[in-house]
């Protein structure tokens, strides 16, 4: 509760800083550690950091130290200790990862392979345009709801991490296959009650999950040859990248993706070098015509 009301953490944050101290929890038991999360050293919480550090990658490992330092944060908040044993660990230095992009032309290669004669093959279609047409992380596709598509003003309410709104504009393309298979598909569908408001269901009339989206794309991908690896993220990555090489501001890109930080978008400006040599050599007085 308090990682949801008091840090507006979204879901999958709180699922992963939970499971970060369930394993904190495991290896003092498997140790035979006689300390609870109060009497808790920072030796134990060291000795655990390294000892996982074997196993996981070093984005996870700075996630679970994280996630520990926000635990015992909590746990001098609410006054059962005075210090944090996270305090003197470092977190493992991250080189900035410069995201999957694919071009217009894979991008619909993908796209081509969805077989649209399939019952759910329109479902399919709706879920990547909207992802690559508005931005859209997975976790947010998979949570869109009917009471936040506006059609008639060409909108789309999407609540990214944090529970932070924003508003999308509804593409052509998005809107196109938002309608067919709304109208001319869902409608159809047996709906299980407590999903009658999500967009996007399975055979069962659930809300698909995030794994389902991405076994879904790795077939499409594998169907399209493509050599790339990508996710649905890839689909988000291309959205902001296509936008910035038309002359779209960062600020606006920023506003679209739903990033808290200008920073976090200035990652797209590394992504083509080709196309900044192309401006610099346009726009720049000093190169030659």
């Amino acid at each position: 509760m308090y990682l949801k009301i008091e840090r507006g953490l979204s879901e999958n944050s709180i699922q992963n800083y939970s499971f970060d101290v369930r394993s904190l929890v495991d290896y003092i038991e498997t140790h035979n550690i006689d300390q609870n999360p109060i009497q808790c050293t920072s030796e134990s919480v060291q000795n655990f950091i390294y000892d996982s550090a074997k196993k996981v990658s070093a984005r996870t490992q700075a996630r679970r130290i994280s996630g520990l330092r926000r635990f015992f944060d909590f746990l001098i908040f609410e006054r059962y200790r005075d210090t944090n044993p996270t305090d003197l660990i470092e977190a493992p230095k991250l080189g900035r990862k410069l995201p999957d992009v694919l071009t217009l032309d894979e991008i619909e290669t993908v796209l081509d392979q969805i077989d649209l004669g399939h019952p759910l093959g329109h479902r399919n279609r709706a879920i990547f345009e909207t992802l690559y047409g508005c931005g859209m992380r997975v976790s947010e596709i998979t949570q869109l709801t009917l009471s936040n598509l506006f059609f008639k003003e060409e909108l789309i309410r999407i609540t990214g991490k944090g529970n932070k709104q924003r508003l999308v504009p509804m593409g052509t393309y998005v809107k196109k296959y938002l309608t067919i298979y709304i109208k001319e598909n869902r409608v159809f569908q047996k709906i299980d009650s407590k999903h009658r408001d999500v967009v996007f269901l399975n055979q069962n009339g659930k809300a698909l999950t995030r794994q389902m989206i991405f076994t879904l794309l790795k077939s499409l991908a594998e169907k399209a040859n493509l050599k790339k690896t990508i996710s649905p993220h890839s689909f988000r990555h291309s959205f902001a990248t296509h936008l910035l090489e038309n002359g779209a501001d960062l600020r606006t890109i920023q506003l679209l993706l739903g990033h808290e930080s200008i920073t976090t978008t200035e990652v797209y400006t590394h992504l083509d070098t080709q196309h900044l040599r192309k401006v610099v050599e346009k726009f720049h007085p000093r190169n030659p015509l």
